[in-house]
């Protein structure tokens, strides 16, 4: 089995900016693709995406992206097998040369990595999610989706500065019945803002587009969400707290307050006691790793505390936050590392230091629904990609049913009773 043409052509992500797919076609015809993402809320050491800069398009074309595939990346691999995804990534690592992705583009890389792995798929007749299985060592068991209900920050023109609150059904007893679940919390959010005169349309992620006064009037509209579906169901934030860090300082606009560390760490404490918050991603800026791990220390054994912006889906920067005790679990986003086998490495640094992982899309995504098929085949245990609306999004979460066709609902990562899991343990004074 070998590769015998590479191209690259222009798409456009779901906020309509330009992004780019790979295309990688085997001897005997068998071809597949891989996209690249774009996210709004960046981590600083995350793999660079190449952009066209200039007026053209707000500088946001990817030509040199492109041209970076069609013209250095496909010479060098037309001819290798793509069942040998570490030796492809690894020489795309070498022949860029930067510790960034800077010269070809982590968005090249990363549509050509993820390329070469469905392909490989498609060429030995395997779904893609038992190809990761088989990757990663792994029994493959179908995620626990964390879906957002309300989109803010950078996904709401911060509109609100909490990034995203986001719901879980870990009692569900499959992936099927978690969907339906949330499906009734979203829809009684949506009734509930249209009562009160708080929706303003829907986020970059599908979520709802809120005109909330403060940011405890959006936990405690979808703890009644919540209710009014009458379904049992925990809450997960996203607080992006880079975008909130300024000079030494958190700045929450809506609520027009500015904390320093020991502040926002008593804020997110309070709402932890009050709300039935069970994971909270990046509560502090990546610039304030002692503010992370003092609040590990103090909830690490009742949360998870998921870092994003801190750890960049790098295997170094996860083995050193988990020597320092900050964060239990970690975030993983293929474009941020910029291969395959990069973001592989970094959950395998996860669970070697006991913490979770989830799989995640970007706020600008595109229909490519391979992270689902990643973070089954990986036992990941969670999948964060959005909201119950939007094509992008439900391109994802519709994968997820169709891969429990194929695996069965019994290899599922929630299916237990709300008081026999860690985040009923996490309720627990």
């Amino acid at each position: 089995m070998k590769i015998e043409e590479v191209s690259a052509r222009r798409i456009w992500d779901s906020r309509g900016r330009p992004t780019m797919e790979a295309v990688v076609r085997l001897q005997g015809g068998i071809g597949a693709r891989g996209a690249a993402p774009a996210g709004a809320s960046r981590g600083s050491k995350e793999a660079v995406e190449l952009r066209d800069g200039g007026e053209r398009l707000g500088g946001l074309g990817v030509e040199r992206a492109v041209q970076a595939v069609r013209e250095v990346i496909a010479p060098a691999i037309i001819g290798m097998d793509p069942r040998s995804q570490r030796e492809i990534d690894s020489l795309m690592i070498e022949i860029d040369g930067t510790p960034n992705r800077s010269r070809l583009g982590g968005n090249a890389t990363t549509a050509v990595s993820l390329a070469v792995f469905n392909a490989a798929a498609a060429g030995t007749g395997v779904p893609a999610w038992m190809k990761a299985a088989e990757d990663a060592r792994q029994d493959p068991e179908l995620p626990l989706p964390e879906i957002q209900i309300f989109g803010g920050g950078a996904h709401a023109q911060r509109r609100i500065d909490i990034q995203d609150l986001m719901v879980m059904a870990p009692g569900a007893a499959n992936f099927e019945e978690c969907l339906e679940l949330t499906a009734e919390i979203y829809q009684a959010a949506g009734a509930l803002m249209r009562e009160r005169g708080r929706l303003a349309g829907v986020a970059d992620e599908g979520g709802w587009w809120p005109d909330f006064k403060s940011n405890e009037e959006a936990l405690e509209t979808l703890v009644l969400a919540i209710g009014k579906a009458g379904v049992d169901a925990v809450i997960s934030l996203d607080m992006a707290a880079s975008e909130l860090w300024s000079d030494g300082r958190y700045r929450l606009s809506l609520d027009g307050t500015e904390l320093d560390s020991g502040g926002m760490l008593e804020l997110l404490s309070k709402w932890i006691e009050a709300y039935p918050i069970v994971s909270i991603e990046d509560p502090f800026s990546e610039h304030d790793m002692e503010g992370m791990r003092s609040f590990t220390e103090a909830h690490g054994d009742r949360i998870q505390i998921v870092g994003d912006d801190c750890l960049v889906t790098n295997p170094a920067r996860i083995r050193s936050a988990a020597k320092a005790n900050a964060c239990n679990a970690a975030l993983l986003k293929v474009n941020q590392a910029g291969t395959l086998s990069e973001t592989l490495d970094a959950h395998a640094a996860a669970r070697a230091a006991g913490w979770r992982s989830i799989v995640s899309a970007r706020s600008g995504e595109t229909e490519d629904a391979t992270i689902s098929h990643l973070a089954t085949g990986w036992g990941a245990g969670q999948l964060k990609v959005g909201s119950f609306a939007r094509s992008e999004r439900m391109a994802k979460w519709n994968e997820c049913v169709r891969i429990q066709d194929e695996i069965g609902a019994r290899a599922f990562a929630g299916g237990k009773p709300l008081s026999g899991t860690w985040w009923a343990e996490s309720r627990r004074a």
